[in-house]
């Protein structure tokens, strides 16, 4: 029996958009009848993830759960979050939920290793994400090798995801910000760029740029798209 996902979104609204789109685009579907059924709440009320872990400030996880109750009540048969930093309160999710999650870190984690074998990857997310070692734990157990960014390159992400895509500017406003973050990291050693900020991807898109990449939105489109029953486009 085919299932159905609910994607806990909002967070932010074009990464929410992004996803869906992602799930259109890579089932394997010949025509309208034959894709997977989606519910959305784009709640963009949700209180910043990256503010609370690090600065004490509002708890998401109210708002999240009300998201979640009504994708439970629409009949969602899985749940997915396109917020790499929201996984930091995935497992309280978890312990209320009456649906399966489906992770998008360890979709991630896994495209990692199997893409990429034996390359250093190199973490580009919010300091949130990156305080709550939500990636470094996840490749760790994979063994993936991996770089994180250091104060100067973790300044201009943030940049890039708040003042840049997050604010709505033009990609010209941010690309000095995003190339001078990732050629500094490619120095050190990093060969493939985890995107672990579902802006990363948008802004790797309007950018237009060339490089290796694992983009976490993509992969848990993926995954959500296997956990319903249904085939990924080219596999």
């Amino acid at each position: 029996m085919k299932k159905s996902i609910g994607i806990l979104g909002g967070m932010g609204p074009m990464a929410t958009a992004d996803l869906f789109q992602k799930i259109v685009a890579l089932t394997g579907a010949n025509g309208d009848n034959e894709h997977i059924r989606v519910y959305i709440d784009s709640n963009a009320s949700i209180p910043d993830r990256t503010a609370a872990i690090l600065d004490g400030g509002e708890d998401p996880l109210p708002a999240m759960t009300d998201s979640l109750r009504k994708l439970e009540a629409c009949g969602a048969d899985c749940i997915i979050m396109p917020c790499n930093t929201a996984h930091y309160f995935l497992p309280r999710l978890v312990e209320i939920s009456e649906r399966p999650f489906v992770s998008m870190i360890g979709a991630a984690a896994g495209a990692c290793r199997r893409r990429f074998p034996g390359k250093t990857a190199a973490i580009l997310a919010t300091k949130g994400t990156l305080s709550a070692e939500l990636y470094q734990k996840a490749l760790t157990a994979q063994g993936v090798p991996f770089l994180v960014p250091d104060a100067a390159e973790q300044e201009a992400l943030m940049d890039v995801i708040y003042r840049g895509v997050k604010a709505g500017a033009p990609p010209s406003q941010y690309r000095e910000a995003f190339c001078s973050a990732a050629e500094s990291l490619a120095r050190r050693g990093a060969e493939v760029f985890l995107l672990a900020c579902t802006e990363l991807p948008l802004a790797v898109r309007e950018l237009r740029l060339n490089m290796p990449c694992v983009d976490p939105t993509e992969e848990l489109a993926k995954a959500a798209i296997r956990f319903c029953g249904f085939a990924v486009r080219g596999e």
